[in-house]
């Protein structure tokens, strides 16, 4: 499932910007129709005028609330008449999206896993200081115990000079960075769409902390997939260059 929001508040129409004669989400769909696991790929959008640009290439686009706080919850409308036990979300500005991720991601179920998502490894201390880069940490499980666009875990003995001092993170130091494509079982998608909008969600603007603060599991894979999601026009400027 791909939410598709038209007015995103850092760049708006993002989801219909050009990249090389196809949408943004075009260039999602035709991504993620390649996943060998996957039964169906579906858009779900607010905006007549997604629906319009994305039947030039695909029936499957199911119409939803504008009034929805983040993907999810639109994806919990958007699955209500499909059959289905698994439900992958990927975000509608990740063009470039791996497809090896989304297999290991519908692979990863077992029966005590609601929820899972990913992360990799952060290299660039710029990275680290960049608030639109999400941050998590993890038990020794591979259970998200918080994420953060602030840096986490602080480093108390050597900040200035990490921050300050280098250009890449030094080891054995360890920062991670959320991707955000995640895994729900259509149970679990419910049940979050019922629970209110939490202080933490709204603070962060992150909405994975909604099932945190609810007392649920994440489970996180490690990849080396580095995501490109197009949040900013400095994003879409470097798409433009990656493609050619």
């Amino acid at each position: 499932m791909i939410p598709a929001r038209l007015n995103s508040s850092r760049l708006p129409r993002k989801v219909l910007l050009d990249l090389h004669g196809k949408t943004v989400v075009q260039r999602v769909y035709e991504k993620c129709i390649q996943a060998k696991n996957i039964d169906e790929v579906y858009i779900a959008t607010d905006s007549l005028e997604v629906k319009e640009s994305c039947e030039l290439f695909t029936k499957n686009i199911i119409m939803t609330s504008e009034t929805h706080e983040s993907g999810t919850d639109r994806i919990a409308q958007a699955i209500e008449n499909i059959d289905c036990d698994v439900i992958i979300n990927v975000q509608g500005d990740e063009p470039f999206i791996d497809i090896k991720l989304i297999e290991e991601l519908a692979n990863s179920f077992d029966d005590e896993t609601k929820m899972v998502s990913a992360m990799h490894k952060i290299k660039l201390v710029e990275d680290l200081k960049n608030p639109n880069v999400v941050k998590v940490n993890v038990d020794k499980n591979l259970n998200a115990l918080y994420f953060s666009r602030s840096i986490i875990p602080h480093h108390r003995d050597d900040w200035d000079s990490l921050l300050n001092h280098h250009v890449t993170i030094p080891e054995p130091l360890r920062f991670y960075r959320h991707l955000g494509v995640y895994g729900y079982t259509k149970e679990f998608i419910k049940t979050y769409s019922n629970m209110e909008v939490s202080y933490l969600e709204r603070l962060e603007k992150l909405e994975q902390l909604r099932v945190l603060e609810n007392g649920y599991k994440i489970k996180m894979i490690e990849t080396d997939y580095n995501s490109i999601g197009i949040d900013t026009k400095e994003d879409y400027e470097k798409a433009l260059e990656l493609l050619k």
